[in-house]
């Protein structure tokens, strides 16, 4: 479980096969939610539910975005363990702090802000997604405390765990789908995705721990280090950032439309991030380190050739696996979705909103 994958495209056909089985299992879990449910208010519910979570794990970003992390975790550690293991230390604790300072402000902003989320929905509805919203705030402070995790792992070139991670997670909200629902009813969704989320930390602890950088609180801080994660984070956090405001935007659209909107436009959203997921993310993630390690070493020369060669790579399946979507858009929707109650009307508006 431990190995190191040394080259990228070793590791980008390691991963993008690991993201397969990765997308198969969140198709799994989308198919479970669409027959159990159909494209209806519990699924609205459900979905709707994220987007408050879902921005102060982006708001995290700032401090553990592998990005910033990875290089500079790189950097330091020419300089020696000892320095490698404070900067751990410092972005763990600010990390923490903000977050939680974050979550807690979002916690009693929720009711504040539902109504603007979702105006289509009954006053009933809005109120059991104040509680669905408050469940799913435990899920950005575990994400993120991975994400930290797994950019410590990354640098070493350890993909293994990093991979598993979200076939943990989408086990935790298939177990809550089948078996929670069961005894909680909606918000036995959301414990599942809690699971999930634990389960996504998890798993990557023992890798951590024989690697033996193990985060700890600490009072001490560099103050310029700190301004250098939030720098180098900025940018991928900004476009995560416009990418939930888009999705914020298109949630209170969906659901003025009426019962199911929100969950048909999500759904089409998941089914269009496959390539993305497969593809694109595989190759970054497996390029990343070494484009970090290059960097560090000052090896322009090979920097330039790793970038180059990986973007033809990404390009050249981005766009196969683009057009085969949008041409059997509607013949993917009704083999993954559609099954109990998630009927032909169902499918055909998911269809529509993915081309």
């Amino acid at each position: 479980m431990h190995r190191e994958l040394k080259g990228v495209h070793q590791a980008a056909l390691f991963l993008a096969v690991s993201a397969a089985g990765s997308v198969v299992l969140a198709l799994v879990r989308d198919r479970l939610l669409a027959s159990s449910f159909g494209a209806g208010p519990v699924l609205d519910l459900y979905f709707a539910a994220f987007r408050i979570p879902d921005i102060v794990y982006t708001i995290s970003l700032f401090f553990t975005a592998s990005t910033a992390l990875i290089p500079l975790f790189l950097d330091l550690q020419e300089q020696g363990a000892d320095e490698a293991q404070r900067f751990l230390d410092s972005v763990f604790t600010s990390f923490l702090l903000f977050t939680c300072i974050t979550a807690s402000f979002a916690f009693f902003l929720i009711p504040v802000l539902i109504p603007i989320i979702v105006p289509g929905f009954s006053a009933a509805e809005q109120h059991t997604l104040v509680t669905f919203s408050r469940i799913l705030l435990l899920s950005p402070l575990l994400l993120g405390l991975s994400n930290l995790v797994s950019s410590i792992i990354q640098s070493h070139r350890r993909f293994l765990v990093y991979a598993l991670s979200p076939l943990f997670y989408n086990l935790g909200i298939i177990v809550g789908v089948v078996w929670f629902y069961r005894v909680m009813g909606v918000f036995g969704l959301a414990a599942g995705v809690i699971l999930g989320a634990l389960l996504h930390l998890l798993v990557q602890i023992p890798t951590l721990a024989k690697l033996r950088y193990i985060p700890r609180l600490t009072a001490v801080f560099s103050s310029s280090l700190m301004r250098r994660v939030v720098t180098l984070s900025f940018p991928r956090a900004l476009g995560l950032s416009i990418n939930q405001i888009v999705l914020l935007i298109m949630t209170a659209l969906a659901s003025a439309v009426g019962a199911g909107g929100i969950a048909v436009f999500h759904l089409a959203y998941n089914l269009q991030s496959v390539p993305l997921s497969v593809i694109g993310v595989s190759y970054s993630v497996a390029v990343f380190p070494t484009l970090a390690r290059s960097f560090v070493r000052r090896e322009q020369t090979e920097f330039m050739n790793i970038v180059a060669l990986a973007l033809r790579h990404i390009l050249f399946w981005s766009l196969f696996a683009t057009v085969f979507f949008v041409v059997l858009r509607a013949h993917i929707v009704r083999v993954v979705l559609g099954a109990g109650a998630f009927g032909w009307l169902d499918t055909r508006l998911t269809a529509a909103a993915f081309g």
